[in-house]
This record gives C-alpha cells, structure tokens and sequence, in this order.
C-alpha cells in the first residue's frame, strides 16, 4: 500500500510538496515490507532477536523501506507514520520512512484514545493567518571559511548529495555532502550540522580573525510561495594553546549535551558498536574533563569544573540511563520512536528527554524545580515530572492518604484541594502545547505506576545504603550507580596521571 501510494504521488505531484499518511495497526505479514509471519507462534523480533542475529525479515523489510523513502525524498514528499497497536508494528524497520523524509512518527496503543485523537488533531494546527504549521521540500545548504570543513548533519534529512572541497574526512551523521534535503519542517525542527577545523597545508590558523558559516535554506510554504532563509554567523577563532579560558567561556553545556545525545543515538542506531557507544560517551566526558577542568595531578578532591561545565557531566550521567542507550524494558520499536524523536526536537525538548524536569508542591511555598534525585521524594510534597514521552503526578505518601480519606471535599481543607489542583493545572499546559501529546500518569507513593517516576531519579539511596524507614527519601530498589559515586569515579579517572 506505501509503496502504491508513493508511486501516486510520485507521479501526479512530482518535484512538489506533500505527505503521505500512514496508518498503521498491526504488522506487515505480506510482501516484500513484511516484518513478521502469518504464524501467531512466532513473535516479532525483540532486542534480543537482533542481538543474536535471528532476525530474518528485518534487512530485506529495512531496504524495502529505504527505497521508498528515497523514491519519496526524489519528489519532495514526506511520509508520516501513525502507529497504534499494543503490539509491535514494525516502525523499527519503517524509521528511515519518516526519518530521511521529516515526516512524523507518531506511536500508540489505540486510534481510538484521546491521545491520538489530539496528536493527530495537532498535525493540523494552523497559524493566526490561517495557514498549516508546516512546510515542504526543504534544502539547507551549508558555506564555510575555508580553516573548517563539514563532517555531517544529524536530523530528519537525506544527503543532498553536494560535494565541493569543504567536506571533512572525518564523518558524522549524514555527511559528503554540503546540503541536504526534508521533505516536511514543522516550528520546533532541529538539526546538528558538525564541522571540524583544518588547516591549510600546516598553515596556522590566523589568530585574531574570523570563522565564517552560512545556512541557505530553501523551503515551499503551505501557502505554496517558495521562501529562502539565510542565516549567517562569524565566531573569532581561538588557540588551544593560548586561548583555553576564552574558549571554556564559550561552553554551552545544554547544546553540547543535546549534540552529544544525537552522536551516542546516532552512533547506537547506525552503527555495530552498540554497547562501545556508553563507553565513547565517557571516553569523550573524561577527556572534556582533563582539558578544562582544574585540578591538580592524581588527587580527586582538587577537581573543579568552570561554572558554564558544571551541569555536564549530569547530563551525560542521565544520558547513559536514558532510554536512547538503554535499550532494556524497551521493544525494538519504541527504542526507534524515541531516537526519532531526540533527533528532530529544539534543544528545551531534548534535554527535557536526556534529564527529566522534576517540580514539587507542597504547603512550604510555591512550586519550585528540585532535584532529580531520591531525596526529593517526600511523603508531604506532590511531585510533577516532565520526560517529554510522559507527564507524571507523584503523591507522596501522607498527600495520598489525605487524598483517599477525601478531605479536599471538605471546606475546612480548600487548601489541600489547591495543592492538589495546583500541578494538574500546570500539567495541562504542557498537554496543550506538546507534539506528540505525552501519557498523562497520575500515581502515588507505592503505586505500580510510580515506577516511571524511580527509574529516572538519581538513585542517591537504594536498598544497599539505607535503612528502611529512615526520613530521607524514598529508596530506590535498583544496583546502578548514583550521580555521587559516578561522579567520584569520574574525578579519579580525570586527575589520574595514567589516563
């Protein structure tokens, strides 16, 4: 059916803008897109399936499907994908469909849940003139100075196929290539472009000038008109010998995070290296850490990161437990939904995705940010946690057993019944604003569906390192590592004068 549908259009609109929606409620069982067998003995493959390589519809369905895309991105048209099954579809093997295309990936357990409803419902939002949020058949095209050379792009994007002599050796991502090309962009679409900085024939690099980048993109409007936007920016270059505070003051710890985050999911998506991907991510930490950190040799308690760097190494601490490296208690699927979603989101959305939001609530004062940690699970707070994927409400013990004796009915309680409306108003309106629209989950100290909210703390105390009972916190029942001891550990290995 996709690939009637492609040919349609492929041949009615060519070289125009457009999108294809694909609704998706079971697997394929039939043709060359198949994903799975008539046979209801036999599963769809699992993460464990791939890892042992019994998995034999999965390279014939991923190139069927790839050539589908790219026969989509010749034209300028998008696919979307909206599935909703409680099984899986298959979307792992569909991704590049609307991953090289810019379409949406959209993933639930029903067509008929409110949640789909309003996701779809966004697809169509219109600005105050009346027009789709959307635009098509994009080109960006990327100029530089001739001290940098373009390694690649990551992003909802296919290569342009542009070659010229500012193309880096080293590849990241999409790369040989100065352009590239989504068929669909929408408000919030984020691309990483990367650039390595050469020199010309040994020559050093003129200290004092400038480094100079142009982004040229080409886009149809929904209104049809064909708008160019050109974006130009000059950065003064810097020696590392030299330069190393000017360059340190120019960290942005929250972008080189989100950046870092593509590389490691690009890089576990992409390539064989799967579990080497955690250790390049603290490989790659260590070495931030011994270039600009402050320290003196072989002794840890000296350690001190600049202030612009001090949020990092959580970052990538949160990174490694997050869902886009760790693909236990995740199908195949969602592991790709995720990873699609981080790859197209603005910088706010993917950090939100790496280290989860946490906000309490209580009768202290008003609602304020705390940590993500253990610690901040109190049995008189009500707890509002933003992963993006989901929007949890955690009440705390005593809160909950207020909750069930019903006193927020009473009128000499209309306090309590503010504190508990306080954060459903807030969580509504992240669910007005989001695409796709998160899980909404409301849950309560001990509840089964706490545990969305367990497996994203920091687990500072866990049932090795703490009586039961004991006031801080709640202890989480996990033997991974807390931020303390990784952080400890990371200390050691950067002073270390082995390393």
């Amino acid at each position: 059916a996709l690939s009637i549908a492609v040919g349609l259009l492929e041949s009615s609109y060519p070289n125009c803008g457009g999108r294809i929606m694909s609704f998706i409620g079971g697997a394929c069982s039939q043709g060359p897109g198949q994903v799975v067998d008539d046979e209801l003995k036999n599963p769809i493959r699992s993460h464990h399936n791939i890892e042992k390589e019994d998995v034999k519809f999965m390279k014939k369905a991923t190139t069927h499907y790839e050539t589908l895309a790219k026969r989509a991105t010749d034209n300028g048209h998008a696919i979307d994908m909206y599935s909703c099954a409680l099984d899986q579809t298959g979307l792992m093997e569909m991704k590049s469909c609307c991953n090289l295309t810019g379409g949406h990936m959209v993933m639930g357990d029903s067509f008929n849940s409110a949640l789909f409803k309003q996701t779809f419902q966004r697809v169509f939002a219109k600005d105050p003139k009346g027009e789709f949020k959307m635009a098509f058949n994009a080109t960006m095209e990327v100029k530089c100075s001739r001290e940098l050379k373009i390694s690649g792009a990551i992003g909802p994007c296919i290569s342009g196929g542009k070659n010229d002599g500012s193309i880096s050796e080293t590849e990241i991502g999409i790369g040989n290539t100065t352009s590239w090309k989504s068929c669909a962009l929408n408000p919030s679409f984020t691309m990483a472009v990367f650039f390595e900085v050469t020199t010309q024939q040994g020559a050093p690099i003129p200290q004092g000038g400038r480094g100079f980048l142009q982004f040229i993109t080409s886009y149809q409007h929904a209104s049809g008109q064909r708008r160019v936007r050109v974006t130009t920016v000059a950065r003064n270059w810097g020696d590392t010998a030299t330069a190393l505070p000017h360059i340190a003051a120019s960290f942005d710890q929250e972008a080189a995070a989100v950046v870092m985050a593509r590389m490691a999911a690009w890089k576990a998506d992409s390539t064989e290296e799967g579990v080497d991907v955690l250790r390049w991510v603290d490989r790659m930490l260590i070495r931030l850490c011994q270039k600009f950190g402050e320290y003196n040799k072989d002794s840890p308690d000296s350690f001190r990161l600049p202030e612009n760097f001090s949020l990092y190494p959580q970052f990538m601490f949160h990174l490694r437990r997050s869902q886009f490296l760790q693909v236990f208690n995740n199908s195949p699927d969602e592991t790709s939904f995720y990873r699609g979603c981080l790859n197209r989101e603005d910088l706010t959305q993917c950090l939100i995705m790496v280290q989860p939001i946490l906000y309490s609530y209580s009768f202290q004062g008003p609602p304020e940010p705390v940590l993500l940690d253990t610690s901040s699970i109190q049995p008189d707070r009500i707890l509002l946690m933003d992963t993006f994927f989901q929007i949890l409400i955690f009440h705390g013990e005593t809160i909950a057993q207020w909750r069930a004796a019903g006193y927020q009915n009473q009128p000499e309680y209309a306090n309590f019944k503010q504190l508990l409306e306080a954060p459903i108003a807030d969580a509504q309106e992240v669910l007005l604003s989001r695409f796709p629209v998160p899980r909404y989950i409301d849950t309560e100290q001990g509840g089964s569906q706490a545990r969305f909210l367990l497996c994203k703390v920091n687990p500072s105390q866990t049932h090795n390192n703490q009586g039961w009972g004991g006031s801080e916190g709640a202890p989480v029942l996990t033997d991974d590592v807390s931020l303390q001891v990784f952080m400890e550990h990371l200390k050691k290995l950067s002073v270390s004068s082995q390393a």
